[in-house]
Formats: structure tokens, sequence, C-alpha cells
């Protein structure tokens, strides 16, 4: 059997993401979602709820599952069999950055990489532009699969009301 993980932080899994997940789910017996914490980056929501989201989102696709992952993305791949890492590629920006990546998974543990160009339905569509367009109160329920938005919208809500508090102690 065939295994692909397809790694990333998916904070929020996005359209783009989901149509790379379901292209390479026609190219592997199974697909697994990881869902990872990047320590580059502050997430806007929680491990659990970027989980649960790409569960949702993913429900209805044959052979796909989501699981949270931590350390080294090659142990993972090993301790579950997976054969190849499944990458969604934008521009030459995303190849430039994912290349040493995956030359480095492969020196290793011998996984290979591959790599899914983004439909040029996706192609705009970056979980970072989502979460600046939402935190500006601009509309992204046309970017990432039904329900996400409001999880991210609420997230911002909670954010500035956190900051209005901590505001208003530093000038009390």
């Amino acid at each position: 059997m065939s295994i692909a993980v397809c790694p990333g932080s998916f904070d929020p899994i996005t359209l783009g993401h989901l149509d790379v997940i379901r292209r390479g789910s026609a190219l592997v017996d199974e697909v697994v979602v990881a869902v990872a914490t990047n320590a580059g980056k502050q997430p806007l929501l929680s491990l659990e709820e970027r989980v649960d989201l790409a569960r949702r989102a993913v429900a209805d696709l044959p052979g796909v599952r989501v699981e949270a992952v931590g350390g080294l993305l090659v142990d993972y791949c090993r301790s579950i069999g997976a054969s190849v890492l499944l990458k969604g590629l934008r521009n030459g920006a995303d190849y430039d950055a994912e290349l040493p990546m995956a030359l480095m998974n492969r020196h290793l543990t011998g996984i290979e990489t591959v790599f899914l160009p983004a439909d040029r339905s996706a192609v705009h569509i970056a979980s970072s532009l989502v979460k600046d367009v939402a935190r500006h109160g601009g509309p992204i329920d046309d970017l990432v699969p039904e329900g996400v938005a409001e999880v991210v919208r609420a997230r911002w809500a909670e954010r500035a009301e956190q900051d209005g508090r901590e505001a208003g102690r530093a000038h009390g």
C-alpha cells in the first residue's frame, strides 16, 4: 500500500491545500494530512482546531486521514510506512523554499517529495494571506473549506478583545 504524507501547519486549511490533498489522493492508496507545529510561526489556531478543521474538510475524501505530528517529519513518515511527501507549489518562491527541504528529507531517509502545481483557481491562496484578510474584516469564505472562516474570524475577535484588555491595563 502506498502512503503519502501531506505536511503543513494548516493555519488555517485552505481550498488550495484541499486541492492538493484531493489530487494527491488519486496518486496513492492513502494520504495522511500531517498537521504540524512550525517553531518559526505563531499560529492563530490551536493544534487541536487545525486538526479538527482539516478532518472536517477531508471527511468526504476516501483514503485521506488527518493526524497531528511532532518531531522530525521523516521519522513520522518512517513510523507509518509512508514513501512519499506530497507538497503543493504555487510559484517559484514555493519551489525555492521546498526544494532544500525535499533534498534534506531524501538525504535523511530516502523519502521522495512529489510536487503538485497549484490549480490556477487556487494559486493566490495562502494561509498567511487568508489570516491577514480576515484580521482586517475581509471576506475569506471562498478561500477556505466550509466552517473554517467562522473559526478564523472568532479567533481574530478574541485576539482583538484580548489586545483591548491589555491596552486598557497598560493605560490604567
